[in-house]
């Protein structure tokens, strides 16, 4: 007897991404965690939150974001798989060797779009009348720790989802680009909300702190909601005034 084979719909799609999300998260934000306060003895960041039982509140917020803000990539990456199922994104398979100059450009592009994007709906974000219902959630840990690159709110969630869903109707995409620049959004995230310095100061590290956005750069953010709105590159902080002057000096210091 023939047993007809299962078509993946939406809703399974779903629930399997909310399971890659979510396992992704926990299994980076509590090893990272571990590593950095157990292995390596960092100081937990309680003094900054009021007391350990401030800073173990916040985590637990974030925790709580973070589950709701996969929910909403869950079911942005649902999307997209069913319109890549119906043949309708710009995502493709097939590559040859004289593609890799684009499958270069693609991956450089898309981060540059995402890193614009982010950079002035984080702005807005940031406005009295938005920071409640988009952005005030990720900002309750102070600083932030590990647990906190995945929070956000809903809404802003929903937001950056869209964009990544849309960008695969507009630019022709390798599928291994797009997940080359969803692990790159990830790692990104997570090294930015440490919550310290990471890379210890030197020639090399002044020069790439230029022009990448680091640890460092995203802490002066999380202390001074006016500055440093970017995701990947300083470059829109530079142009639109919004780069911690003092920051930009110390890193050039020799």
């Amino acid at each position: 007897m023939n047993i007809p084979a299962i078509q993946p719909n939406f809703w399974f799609y779903w629930f399997v991404f909310c399971g890659i999300i979510m396992g992704g998260y926990f299994a980076a934000a509590s090893g990272l965690y571990w590593l950095l306060y157990s292995v390596l003895s960092r100081k937990p960041p309680a003094s900054s939150c009021g007391s350990r039982q401030k800073s173990r509140e916040a985590i637990s917020k974030d925790i709580k974001l973070s589950v709701l803000s996969g929910l909403f990539f869950a079911l942005g990456a649902a999307c997209f798989m069913v319109c890549y199922d119906w043949d309708l994104t710009q995502v493709y398979t097939q590559w040859k060797l004289q593609d890799l100059g684009y499958i270069a450009f693609s991956y450089i592009l898309v981060l540059w779009l995402q890193d614009t994007c982010f950079y002035f709906t984080h702005r807005l974000f940031h406005l009295p009348l938005l920071f409640k219902w988009f952005h005030q959630g990720h900002h309750l840990s102070q600083p932030p720790t590990p647990w906190t690159f995945f929070a956000l709110e809903p809404m802003e969630a929903a937001v950056q989802a869209t964009f990544l869903f849309g960008i695969t109707f507009v630019v022709p995409l390798h599928l291994g680009v797009l997940v080359a620049i969803l692990i790159t959004m990830a790692v990104w995230a997570m090294g930015n909300h440490l919550g310290f310095q990471v890379v210890p100061s030197s020639q090399t590290s002044r020069w790439w702190g230029r022009w990448l956005i680091g640890s460092t750069h995203h802490l002066v953010h999380h202390r001074q909601y006016s500055q440093h709105y970017g995701l990947y590159f300083t470059f829109w902080d530079k142009v639109l005034g919004t780069q911690n002057d003092r920051y930009d000096a110390e890193l050039l210091q020799p």
